[in-house]
């Protein structure tokens, strides 16, 4: 949970299932908002979202559950049908029979005439645009049987999907997917943002997200925990250091990265890039003999030194103002050998890749490291699965935060910084599927290491080295034309104009 609620802004903080069962009861408290007002609200929030998105689509099937989602889910069909569309309702047998808001709306759909079909008679060819109003949070179970099979089906058919709140089996505290889950096109969701929608799994399911405030006003919030803050890409420009007119390279920051074992040296080099392009005003790359002659002849601006041992880091370390170690490192001879020393140092340290897999081997803690595990390394971490890492990304940072110390990053769709500036969790969003390249994970590294060496916070720089990374990202995919086959280096090439708010 965020330290100071009142610091960040509303459409900047993601909730869970607890904060967001606290808000919608402060929201129906209020007057004039019970008796059903707040569902008439999210109804009308659908129908605004479906007609400006599938503006040519007319037909409109609604899959209802047994609660408050169904219940929003009648209200978007009585409201779709008194605006001219064709209206389809499958609705849940379910339900406990009593007096609700959402027995209610069904209850004034079948007044003005609708009907109600088994959800077993489903056929997606009978709407343009069908609405997922199943489940909405807390459904605490896997959706199995034969829903399963309709969500599977819905899927396969390939026609568009509005959920409403959350597509139903995404857990919005871990973004799991609870057995299987819709893939909708677009997601609206109710009053606030939630973290499961942008982290993990989920990712591939959510489609669009569009949050619905349904008038609810400021006061409602005050006080409420939440459970992190989006940290966005189009704004990482304010939190970039200031450099001064009259800066020199010493004052911008010696970073020294540490890799490259035979057959590795590329990462390494991304790394040292990585970091200068992010302002670093020298970078050396401490890499093996063997080609330590050949690491820089295309950049000669990254300086190189040799290491054959631990005692050859001494002086080099001596000058760092942070250090980068783990890309392509190994966990050979070589790689054993000097991660112990730089482990010892004091200063700044930015740990990914093979380092991490080495201290997986031999824990220690620290409280001042920058950890910058993907799922794999982060299940070797904590000794789990990688499946289990991924289950709950929340309790993966949390857990790796309480073992090993220092601010922990976990990669991934939604990247995970615990903590991040201010206390808590911060959800980096806005990546694309082209950053799924080899050494796009060395590249973030060198960032975080130039921010470090620049005098960010390892929370800051974790944080804003993750935005950043992908606002470069969105960029290089722009100046090449297309997401697929972009490269780490095209992502090196966009930091400076990212960085300067430029293309994100």
């Amino acid at each position: 949970m965020n330290d100071d609620p009142t610091a960040v802004p509303i459409a900047n903080r993601l909730y869970d299932e607890s904060g967001m069962r606290e808000l919608d009861r402060r929201a129906m408290a209020r007057p004039g908002v019970g008796g059903g007002a707040l569902m008439e609200r999210a109804g009308a929030a659908l129908l605004q979202a479906l007609e400006e998105t599938f503006p040519d689509a007319r037909r409109l099937g609604v899959l209802c559950g047994p609660g408050n989602n169904g219940g929003d889910g009648y209200v978007l069909a009585r409201l779709a049908g008194a605006s001219g569309w064709t209206v389809k309702v499958h609705g849940s047998a379910g339900g406990t029979g009593t007096a609700s808001d959402g027995t209610r709306a069904a209850e004034a759909w079948r007044a003005v005439g609708g009907s109600v079909d088994p959800l077993e008679d489903f056929a997606p060819e009978a709407a343009d645009v069908w609405a997922d109003c199943l489940f909405g949070i807390g459904l605490g179970r896997p959706i199995d049987g034969a829903l399963a099979a309709l969500i599977e089906h819905l899927n396969a058919t390939g026609r568009p999907v509005l959920a409403a709140d959350v597509p139903s089996g995404i857990d919005v505290n871990t973004g799991s997917v609870q057995g299987v889950a819709v893939r909708a096109a677009l997601t609206v969701t109710m009053i606030a943002d939630k973290l499961g929608l942008h982290t993990g799994p989920a990712v591939d399911y959510v489609g669009a997200v569009r949050v619905a405030g349904l008038d609810v006003p400021d006061e409602v919030f005050r006080d409420i925990p939440f459970a992190a803050v989006r940290w966005r890409p189009e704004a990482v420009s304010r939190w970039l250091p200031v450099r001064r007119p009259g800066a020199h390279k010493g004052n911008c920051g010696h970073v020294v990265v540490i890799g490259g074992a035979p057959g590795y040296s590329g990462a390494g080099r991304l790394a040292g890039m990585a970091a200068l392009r992010a302002g670093a005003g020298r970078v050396t790359l401490v890499t093996h003999p063997e080609h330590a002659a050949l690491a820089n002849l295309e950049r000669p601006e990254l300086m190189v030194r040799p290491a054959e041992s631990a005692r050859d880091l001494q002086t080099l370390l001596a000058g760092a103002d942070a250090v980068a170690v783990g890309p392509g490192l190994g966990q050979q001879a070589w790689g054993r050998a000097l991660w112990p020393a730089v482990a010892d140092w004091t200063g700044p340290l930015v740990v990914d890749a093979d380092a991490l897999n080495l201290l997986a081997q031999a824990p220690r803690r620290r409280d001042d490291w920058v950890l910058t595990p993907h799922p794999g390394e982060a299940a070797r971490l904590l000794a789990v699965t990688t499946g289990e890492v991924t289950a709950d990304r929340v309790a993966a940072v949390d857990a790796i935060r309480r073992r090993f110390g220092g601010v922990v990053l976990l990669k991934g769709a939604g990247t995970l910084v615990a903590p991040a500036p201010g206390g808590g969790m911060a959800c980096i969003t806005g990546g694309h599927p082209g950053m799924a390249s080899a050494g796009m994970g060395d590249v973030l590294t060198g960032v975080m290491a130039a921010l470090r060496a620049q005098g960010l916070g390892p929370g800051e720089a974790a944080a804003a080295g993750a935005a950043w990374h992908v606002a470069a990202a969105r960029l290089a995919a722009r100046r090449i034309g297309a997401e697929r086959g972009m490269l780490a280096g095209d992502v090196i090439d966009a930091l400076p104009q990212s960085g300067a708010g430029g293309g994100s």
